[in-house]
């Protein structure tokens, strides 16, 4: 850990995003195999199946992303801990925030479960589509509570730097998943099949299989974090810290799943053909999203760990160094993406000529712009690991509120592109949030937080924040 430690704080910027970004990016590879696997199965069911997973996937991740804000202060405040060399508050965070993720994600998981069909309603799915979207949804919100303590656990340890332990068990658990799918999707012998829903339960149970793992590592303390029965009483006053630092990231992250659920009302209204091309383009683009994932993730470590040891300066050069990575890199794969654009579409869906045309239009439309997105995934990753959560959260509301779904709206229903104004609104938003997004950093304020001089200071900062940018 000396050696680590050492390398993260003073050592090559180079070495340490590569030590961390590598495993981290092997890690969402391995992650995205989940939905890949069921997007692969379920696409031998037909357009309709395909059109249900897409429906439920913005709703559950909306339920998520509500209480996802506790983890990432607990992610944020264990960072910044460790580059202070705090370890007693390194464990203290992390048994309040194991507490607080799972008290949250057991109520909203109930609330989601309870309001599955009315979401569904709202969003007018076919009928061909609504029955195999709500037992989706129904198995999905069962097994939030493991998605967040698993999230939880895989947050806290990247703050730390370790993410040799993550990567075994999610390899693992992707194993398990690649046997089940279709086990439980198609059935074997005298066991039937349970279609769209067997791919949700497939992941139920290896999701919940990660989660336990993740806590008995914990109360273990082999690998940077050790929790204790008696650390898990609640500590009223880190709550207080915890939500101050984490409501702009709920909101952030709320802000984006619902900006998703408007987009899915929208593209629903274009028939299932437009919803399964939309559900294949998106699991595409979450795929070569999984490098500049990697990559702002391995930011956030270092931008935190840095900020905590007071070397703001060195998070900057950390940042700048990362956005520039992910802008080429990511403008290098959108260009093979607009190459191969109709065969990866009928990877996901081979029998379907409509959504394979459709598809490859979404793909070649939006790839270009791709390294925006790498950009602007790693200016909001130092954003959040230096404190300014709420940076972070205007951005993503000026993103899907102001830019992106008004855009898709006017040129989808008031000009003669039709759904290919959808595709449009993705491009115009990558380039324009992303220009945005790096001008705001280059002003330099956020490199004036630091959250582990005093547990007051979070409120304050908040406060203050707020104040501020009402004014600006």
């Amino acid at each position: 850990m000396n050696a680590t430690n050492h390398l993260f704080l003073s050592g090559s910027i180079s070495k340490a995003l590569l030590k961390l970004a590598v495993p981290i990016i092997l890690i969402n590879i391995l992650q995205s195999a989940y939905q890949l696997t069921d997007a692969f199965w379920v696409g031998r069911l037909g357009a309709a199946q395909v059109a249900a997973v897409s429906v439920s996937m913005p709703v559950t991740f909306l339920v998520i992303a509500i209480g996802s804000g506790l983890a990432m202060a607990g992610a944020i405040l264990s960072a910044q801990y460790m580059g202070a060399g705090q370890q007693d508050k390194v464990n203290h965070v992390a048994a309040q925030t194991v507490l607080m993720v799972t008290v949250t994600a057991i109520f909203l998981g109930v609330i989601g479960y309870l309001l599955s069909p009315y979401f569904l309603h709202l969003l007018g799915v076919d009928d061909a589509v609504y029955n195999d979207a709500l037992k989706f949804m129904h198995v999905s919100f069962v097994g939030v509570v493991f998605v967040f303590i698993y999230a939880m656990f895989q947050a806290l340890m990247r703050g730390i730097g370790q993410t040799k332990v993550p990567l075994i068990i999610v390899s693992v658990t992707v194993l398990l998943n690649f046997v089940l799918d279709p086990l439980f999707i198609f059935g074997y012998g005298s066991f039937t099949g349970l279609g769209v829903m067997g791919a949700a339960l497939a992941t139920l149970v290896t999701q919940s299989l990660a989660a336990i793992a993740g806590i008995i590592i914990f109360l273990r303390g082999r690998h940077g974090i050790e929790l204790k029965l008696s650390s898990f009483i609640p500590d009223y006053s880190y709550i207080k810290q915890a939500f101050f630092l984490g409501a702009p990231g709920s909101v952030e992250l709320s802000a984006r799943a619902f900006g998703l659920i408007i987009m899915s009302f929208l593209v629903a209204s274009f028939g299932t053909q437009t919803i399964a091309s939309y559900g294949v383009g998106s699991n595409i683009l979450q795929m070569v999203m999984i490098p500049a994932m990697g990559l702002s993730m391995a930011v956030s470590t270092l931008v935190g760990q840095n900020m905590g040891a007071g070397n703001p300066q060195r998070a900057e050069q950390i940042t700048k160094l990362a956005v520039l990575w992910g802008l080429c890199g990511l403008s290098f794969i959108g260009a093979i993406a607009y190459i191969f654009a109709p065969y990866l579409v009928a990877f996901f869906i081979p029998d379907e000529q409509g959504v394979i045309a459709k598809g490859a239009q979404f793909i070649r439309i939006m790839c270009l712009t791709w390294g925006g997105i790498g950009v602007q995934l790693c200016v909001v990753a130092a954003f959040r690991a230096s404190g300014n959560m709420l940076n972070a959260m205007l951005l993503a509301l000026f993103s899907q509120c102001v830019v992106q779904f008004p855009v898709a709206y006017i040129l989808s229903k008031h000009t003669p592109l039709g759904d290919h104004g959808i595709w449009y609104s993705f491009a115009v938003t990558n380039v324009i949030v992303a220009a945005l997004s790096y001008l705001w950093f280059c002003r330099g304020r956020w490199q004036q937080t630091k959250l582990t001089t005093d547990d007051k200071y979070i409120a304050k900062v908040s406060q203050e924040a707020f104040i501020e940018e009402g004014a600006h």
